[in-house]
């Protein structure tokens, strides 16, 4: 036991300080030291043999730097030895860290880890992004047609028609169901299950529209319904293919849909990044998705109402409901409305509401209902509704309006000729994501339609332009059918007027008087 010489004038009464660093304070530096000096060297510790085969093994990750990422592997040594020497010149450089510097390295660390999580996603993206497929036309274009007048979408989004008057009411048909509010507490951590609903609904073009023939002989010289309308004012930004007939008679305008046409089905994911892709019997192909995206609107329009009680009647009955049909006919009220669009051009519409209810201060509203459906979490934006819906309920719709602008856009614009007070739409997810058959409901929300309009970046004197530049070059014609189509792969994303002639008429057999032809 080696020996401390001390004195006697030394102080006592300081612990054990085995390290030397305890008391770092230079006002008591010299307080407890010996009159003979520091002597903890005497008592130290050391072993040639333990201090020269000692090593620190670091067991942390070392991060790659953003230039290895996605990319081959190579001079795995000359890496190997710029880490070791970057490791050994920051082991030299350590220091205590104030508050302050603390702070700005760990701000520096985030950012740095941002930045390589950007990067790295971007190179996964770059590595997995599947080439956009030719999307097929919804009418076979033949080259004998003659192409009478192209549209572009930069010079359609600069037009403008201000200032539309409120539009006049010719005749109301049909009876509406009460909304049940009880949805409006829906979760996702009590949702419900979607129901079928066995009901009739009517989805009769122009000009097998009774009523508007009626009308044409007294009321407007352009005739259409909501849903064409719509799909005109928000011809730029629909990415589909889709088709509209124009008769024109006289100084008449017909727009029509064709019979045998999908014009009715709700697309899906039609303005994402990646639109569906698959083909053929696949449930997320483009055509079975928006089979299933019309099935859920329509079992979810019907079953948040108050059905089997009294319904609210409009003046006259629905004009689509024949005695012999078999089944109930879905709650609709049909508004027949006269808008003025200047120069000599009187618009007669057919308009939908799907269900009434009460306000908050008990006046009557009349409301669309329309649902949005979950297919694929991963191919729809990355956002699981069931862990989104009821914290982060924008983020959800953020990214429905991303991947479905026109369909929100086409919605919005029905509701607003229409007259609706406000629009419900609800949240509809798969029961598992291979079953395109159960549904469950996880919650709902409500728009004012003129507000949801702002939101969505939706101009109706945008809209009301783009419908009275087409009926401008629609007057201007001689009198036949003709067809307005969206060519799905044009680079400038026209739209084409198409004149279709009769002998293409009989050489394809079609007799059907709105179909195409003079």
């Amino acid at each position: 036991m080696p020996y401390q010489p001390f004195s006697k004038g030394d102080r006592l009464g300081k612990v054990a300080d085995w390290t030397g660093s305890i008391y770092q304070d230079r006002r008591y530096m010299n307080k407890y030291t010996s009159q003979f000096g520091g002597g903890a060297s005497q008592y130290a510790y050391y072993h040639d043999e333990d201090e020269s085969s000692f090593q620190l093994v670091d067991t942390t990750k070392v991060q790659k730097p953003i230039y290895q990422r996605g990319r081959t592997k190579f001079n795995q040594n000359k890496l190997r030895r710029e880490r070791e020497k970057r490791a050994a010149l920051d082991q030299a450089n350590m220091q205590v860290l104030t508050k302050t510097q603390k702070s700005r390295e760990r701000d520096r660390q985030r950012q740095l880890k941002k930045w390589q999580k950007q990067f790295g996603r971007a190179m996964q993206q770059r590595n997995q992004k599947t080439q956009i497929k030719n999307r097929d036309a919804s009418v076979t274009v033949k080259e004998t047609w003659e192409v009478v007048e192209e549209m572009d979408f930069p010079r359609l989004c600069k037009l403008s028609l201000p200032n539309i008057g409120d539009p006049v009411d010719i005749g109301t048909y049909g009876s509406l169901e009460y909304y049940d509010k009880q949805y409006d507490r829906v979760t996702t951590k009590n949702e419900k299950r979607l129901k079928r609903i066995n009901r009739i609904f009517h989805k009769v073009t122009t000009t097998d529209d009774p009523v508007i023939r009626q009308l044409a002989k007294s009321h407007g010289n352009v005739f259409a319904t909501d849903a064409i309308l719509a799909t005109l004012m928000c011809c730029t930004r629909s990415i589909y293919s889709w088709d509209i007939v124009v008769q024109k008679v006289s100084n008449k305008l017909f727009f029509d849909k064709r019979d045998d046409s999908e014009f009715h089905l709700l697309t899906v994911s039609e303005t994402a990044t990646e639109p569906p892709q698959d083909e053929g019997n696949s449930i997320n192909s483009p055509k079975n998705l928006a089979l299933e995206a019309t099935f859920i609107n329509h079992n979810f329009s019907q079953q948040v109402l108050k059905m089997n009680e009294e319904r609210y009647k409009f003046d006259q009955t629905n004009p689509f409901h024949q005695k012999d049909e078999d089944g109930e006919v879905a709650s609709v009220g049909y508004k027949y409305r006269k808008w003025n669009l200047g120069n000599d051009i009187q618009l007669v519409a057919r308009c939908e509401h799907d269900a009434v209810m009460y306000g908050p201060n008990g006046e009557l509203q009349f409301i669309n209902v329309k649902s949005l459906n979950e297919w694929d979490s991963r191919f729809c934006g990355g956002v699981d509704w069931r862990s989104r819906l009821d914290n982060q309920r924008g983020a959800v719709l953020a990214t429905e309006l991303k991947n479905n602008s026109c369909k929100l856009a086409k919605w919005t614009i029905s509701a607003l000729l229409a007259g609706s007070e406000n629009i419900k739409f609800g949240y509809v997810s798969r029961v598992h994501q291979r079953d395109s058959v159960k549904h469950v409901l996880l919650g709902t929300q409500q728009f004012k339609p003129l507000e949801f309009a702002s939101q969505i970046n939706l101009s109706m004197d945008n809209a009301w332009g783009i419908l009275r530049c087409v009926i401008d070059i629609c007057r201007k014609l001689n009198d036949g059918k003709y067809l307005i189509m969206k060519d799905p792969n044009k680079v400038l994303d026209k739209f084409k007027m198409i004149a279709v002639y009769q002998y293409l008429i009989l050489q394809h057999g079609v007799v059907r008087a709105n179909v195409y032809g003079n």
